[in-house]
């Protein structure tokens, strides 16, 4: 079994422990991988933009219909160093009402309209993001930002929390894939740990891994 299949059977809390414990980052990366890594995400950005562009006109006729409401919802999140950044992604909810969901509450999936049910599954609402990257608020494949009310809760809940934003947040990554979407403090334990996991094993096999792995993701509709 390959190291990212068994990643999944680590002893999760040592794995976390050993992360916040560290004053510094993982070594053995392959020589100028995070450079390397930084130009492939603005080509491959550039190369993405004609889709979602065609994408983003697909469902500007569709929304009336099935997803009334603006095109694009930009929301607060947490990047790299813990600073904020604004994420841009294609709405799939109806708007919020007065009441804001906390950091342990349930996603309010009664607000997810039919046309935003399929863009999720299919994780079309994710492809502005590309736009985050060619910015450097993101990278195509890292841990994915939380929204910035919620990771500040986070920092003082899960340990290990801080260390996920040494490095830039990501489209698709590990926990995506392998962990599969989770919701509050507890299920944000597990998704650190997966994600300590990808920055403290970062390299060039990796990352082939767990592109392959939201390709499945994305054209079986399955997985995370």
């Amino acid at each position: 079994m390959s190291d990212e299949r068994s990643f999944v059977d680590w002893d999760w809390r040592g794995v976390t422990q050993r992360a916040a414990a560290s004053s510094h980052g993982a070594a053995g990366h392959p020589r100028g991988f995070f450079e390397a890594k930084r130009g492939i995400d603005v080509v491959v950005s550039v190369l993405l933009l004609p889709v979602v562009a065609a994408s983003a006109l697909l469902l500007l006729l569709l929304n009336p219909l099935f997803n009334p409401g603006p095109l694009f919802f930009r929301q607060p999140r947490m990047g790299l160093h813990c600073q904020p950044f604004e994420a841009i992604k294609f709405r799939s909810m109806l708007p919020a009402g007065a009441g804001e969901r906390g950091a342990d509450d349930p996603l309010e999936v009664d607000r997810i309209t039919p046309l935003g049910e399929f863009i999720r599954r299919m994780r079309l609402d994710e492809l502005p993001q590309v736009l985050n990257v060619l910015k450097g608020d993101m990278s195509l494949i890292g841990p994915r930002p939380d929204f910035l009310d919620h990771a500040e809760v986070y920092l003082e809940t899960v340990p290990g929390y801080r260390k996920r934003h040494m490095v830039r947040p990501g489209i698709s990554g590990l926990a995506q894939t392998e962990v599969g979407y989770v919701q509050g403090i507890f299920g944000t334990r597990r998704k650190v740990s997966a994600d300590l996991y990808y920055i403290f094993n970062a390299g060039w096999r990796l990352e082939a891994f767990i592109f392959w792995r939201t390709l499945v993701i994305v054209f079986t509709g399955r997985g995370s």
